[in-house]
């Protein structure tokens, strides 16, 4: 395929096709989830051994998938409690988002305990099709000996059967079957004889009406009443062949296909006498009857693909192994299955089973694993590209749709969950780079973009991009290379007019990788946007921001720890207009005409032309087309003034997505005529804007009490270095204007409150989650965050308790001197950026609490560097160069 020539097509078929689950299993009724360990979703192992999983690749590729979709930390704990949170809140539109993408379920409800499970018709609601049965023999016929012993518990009660009795069972289960033929909500059968006895078959004999009932009788003596399970082999096979003859017999042209359960299963599976090649007999035998080799065969797939090869009544389906097998195993088992099996032949489902999120985590792995592999047939010339899109469409939709006479439409394009998988960084070969890197193109293409931003925030929080057009994107991706731009060694440490900093030197360069997790669409249309890490020679530097980051969340999860951030965006909204005297761009503050936090009437006038409340719709278009899921907007007190509350996020990607959502904000209002600025006091009579950061720890302490500690000395840490930290949170000489007391916006004191908003460290909900108040809009957020999570590291290394100073309830500025001794309230906050400064080199070199010296050593350069920029500049002049800018 040439070099030049996208796979947008494919990919958007690959994101678009509806799948219909040729085998799943129904959901559990609320009351019975607790009864079933969640760690089953991506295992089929049980009891201890399920309790290793979480260190398997799967485990942990699902946990980071449900984390992306949960909006929580990339943290098996984190992911549990979110899902039971939810569970609690709004069960339904969890189940719709899990079953997003399937067209219809064709479900085996003859699992044990069927009252806890929900019939297979109560599905219809999360699928566009009403969804159909697949019934287990098995199960039939336990039901029916079950109900012949209830009906004669005298008769059999030493489980002594009469021919009589045999001969009544098997005609109950060949009735059962024949009607089961009939209805047209039946679409096909299914055995577990996988389970009971294997899947070595013997050929059917002619009916020896003694052989059952003696068998029958064995069957009877090993298994208690309630609990009856076939187990006999020569009993197993029986029933088998029975529906077998069923389905021959049965004078439809449409016949109903018969599963069966091979290869991949739990324990109870005796592993030798699983794989499907042991059915080839029984295939021969029964050769009008289209038989369905369940699960992939695995590990045993090239038999299964073998077999639906040669045999006309043979189909492959290649389930469960989504997410029961990690990325690598999924593309090899795709990549098998197609060896010599017609695509025509292959089926696909979920095995969804009792959690919504089994079938979440197998269709998205199974669009993104077809992407690459699919996408790589293409590439290599294999097939076409249109020839892919039929391949596709047939193994989620039309093959089914034919096989289980489902008479269902032609597939049209539905909304499927998606999650981003994470590129590799390393190198292989050449084909293997390649399959790397197709998702990232088709990603591209299916964001329609034109260009490519490269995105770094620097020392004075200047968003700064390179724009790359997409064919030089798409030509470098071609050539196998890590996509890079260079950059200036100057660029970290440049004010806002490019000026550098004293001892910044204008030679040598950086190289800005691009981060393809950071990929998003926008901020305007036909542009998509990520961020860089700015390494050298190769390696990373300290002074990158987000290496920054990066290093202090390593140090965090030696130490145990990981996070949850979240951001609030404030900003102030000003018309542009035209200084008719010098004809130059100004920007004019609204009038105060009633605004306020959180007034109704703000809002008002939603829709009119001219309004910025009407530009929200735009903005949240465009976010939701960036697949950032704002939580609130609001008014805020200022005139102007609104905010935004982001999701909670692991901290490197609740930055990103500060970043990227500013930038959106940014740019969609200024398509209205509207500028945004993140001055943090433009008025001085009114609240300023900040940049609230809220932070959720955990720990792997199992002990509530020792978790509790350590969350007591992380908090302790921030707020023993809370005046250091401020030089970072509060990181420009304006910022200053904004700590007053009173005001709801920190204060000026070093003290902590429980859902107390004049103080600067609040307590929210919870033990774990804070929340940081003396943060503005003009503070480096990688920086922001790493200065924290450091400072509370620090914390847990010198046991510093949060509880040495007390739980202020009240303005700390109101406190009588006893009162704030009796609270251990003596610290004042940095009156200045320079005191702030100070305090921060004071506080580094006496702890190391910042692991990079040389990082400091920079940033305090450079804000010394602003300080004396900024000094000659009247208030006025301050404030009108700082909106330009932020």
């Amino acid at each position: 395929m040439p070099p030049h020539e996208g796979l947008d097509r494919l990919y958007k078929a690959i994101d678009k096709c509806p799948i219909i689950d040729n085998h799943a299993h129904p959901l559990l009724r609320p009351e019975y989830l607790n009864k079933y360990p969640l760690l089953s979703i991506a295992s089929e192992a049980h009891g201890d051994a399920l309790a290793e999983h979480p260190n398997s690749l799967p485990h942990l590729r699902a946990t980071r998938q449900l984390a992306s979709m949960l909006g929580c930390n990339d943290n098996w704990a984190h992911v549990e409690a979110s899902i039971q949170q939810i569970r609690s809140t709004d069960p339904e539109a969890w189940t719709r988002k899990c079953l997003g993408g399937i067209e219809t379920l064709l479900l085996d409800d003859g699992l044990d305990n069927p009252e806890q499970i929900y019939e297979y018709s109560w599905h219809d609601q999360f699928t566009r099709s009403k969804c159909k049965r697949i019934v287990r023999i098995e199960a039939l016929a336990e039901f029916l000996i079950k109900r012949r012993y209830a009906e004669h518990p005298g008769t059999m009660r030493d489980c002594s059967l009469t021919a009589w009795h045999v001969e009544k069972i098997i005609d109950a289960f060949t009735q059962a079957v024949h009607g089961a033929v009939q209805d047209p909500e039946v679409v096909g059968f299914k055995s577990i004889i996988c389970y009971r006895s294997g899947l070595d078959i013997s050929q059917f004999c002619e009916l020896d009406t003694t052989r059952v009932r003696k068998a029958l009788e064995t069957d009877l003596l090993e298994n208690t009443k309630k609990r009856y399970k076939l187990r006999n082999p020569f009993v197993n096979q029986f029933f088998v062949h029975l529906t077998a003859q069923a389905i021959t017999d049965e004078e439809s042209p449409h016949k109903k296909p018969f599963q069966f359960h091979t290869g991949l299963g739990d324990n109870d599976i005796t592993l030798t006498r699983s794989s499907p090649s042991h059915l080839q007999e029984f295939i021969r035998d029964y050769p009008k009857v289209p038989i369905v080799l369940l699960h992939s065969g695995y590990p045993w797939t090239r038999e299964m693909g073998y077999l639906a090869a040669h045999y006309a009544n043979v189909y492959a389906d290649i389930g469960e192994v989504f997410p029961m097998v990690s990325r690598h195993g999924q593309d090899a088992i795709l990549r098998q299955i197609l060896e010599v099996c017609p695509w025509t032949k292959i089926l696909w489902s979920t095995d969804g089973h009792w959690f919504p999120e089994t079938y979440v985590l197998a269709t998205v792995q199974a669009r993104s694993v077809f992407k690459s592999v699919i996408g790589e047939l293409v590439h290599a010339g294999d097939i076409s590209q249109t020839q892919a899109i039929q391949l596709v469409e047939d193994m989620f939709f039309n093959n089914s749709n034919k096989l289980y006479n489902l008479q269902l439409q032609d597939p049209t394009p539905v909304d499927a969950p998606f999650v981003t998988e994470p590129s590799a960084t390393f190198k292989k070969s050449a084909a293997d780079a390649q399959r790397v890197q197709v998702p990232i193109i088709a990603q591209l293409r299916t964001l329609d973009a034109k260009w490519l931003r490269i995105y770094w925030h620097d020392y004075t929080s200047s968003s700064r991009c390179r724009l790359v057009p997409i064919k030089e994107v798409y030509r470098k991706l071609g050539q196998d290379e890590n996509f890079s731009v260079s950059i200036t060694k100057a660029s970290l440490g440049l004010l806002q007019m490019d000026m550098a900093a004293p001892g910044v030197a204008p030679t040598g360069m950086y190289t800005l990788q691009v981060d393809w997790t950071t990929l998003r669409a926008g901020p305007v249309k036909g542009h998509a946007s990520c961020f860089g890490t700015i390494t050298e020679d190769g390696t990373s530097t300290p002074l990158c921001p987000r290496t920054s980051l990066r290093n202090a969340l390593e140090r965090a999860a030696d130490m145990g720890l990981s996070f949850l951030m979240g951001f609030e965006i404030e900003f102030v909204v000003m018309k542009r207009t035209t200084d008719a005297s010098n004809e130059q761009e100004k920007y004019q503050l609204l009038p105060n005409d009633g605004h306020a936090w959180s007034m109704s009437r703000v809002l008002a006038d939603w829709g009119r032309e001219s309004s910025f409340s009407s530009a929200m719709d735009d903005i949240l278009e465009a976010l939701d087309l960036a697949e950032i899921n704002i939580e609130m907007f609001h008014p805020e007190s200022a005139p102007g003034q609104y905010e935004i509350v982001l999701p909670a996020l692991p901290p490197m990607e609740a930055c990103d997505t500060l970043l990227h959502t500013r930038q959106i904000v940014e740019s969609v209002a200024a398509r209205h005529g509207f500028r945004v600025t993140l001055h943090p006091k433009p008025f001085r009579q009114a609240c300023g804007s900040a940049c609230h950061m809220h932070l959720s720890v955990a720990t792997r302490e199992t002990s509530k009490a020792d978790a509790q500690e350590k969350y007591d000395f992380f908090y302790g840490g921030i707020l023993d270095h809370l005046r250091a930290i401020l030089a970072i949170t509060y990181p420009n000489p304006v910022s200053y204007e904004r700590m007053v007391d009173s005001f709801w916006a920190g204060g000026r004191w070093v003290t902590w409150g429980t859902q107390n908003k004049e103080a600067p460290l609040r307590k929210c909900d919870g033990e774990s989650h804070w929340e940081l108040k003396v943060m503005d809009g003009l503070a480096n957020p990688y920086f922001a965050a790493m200065a924290v999570i450091s400072a509370g590291l620090d914390g847990i290394r010198t046991g510093t308790s949060v509880k040495s100073w007390g739980d202020c309830s009240g303005d700390p500025a109101k406190l009588t001197p006893q009162e704030m001794a009796e609270l251990r309230i003596s610290k004042m906050l940095p009156a200045d950026l320079g005191e702030a400064l100070r305090a921060l080199e004071e506080e580094q070199e006496k702890s190391k609490f910042l692991a990079s010296n040389e990082f400091v050593e920079r940033y305090v350069r450079v804000k010394k560097a602003e300080i004396d920029f900024m000094a000659g500049m009247s208030a006025e002049e301050r404030r009108t160069w700082i909106i330009e800018r932020y």
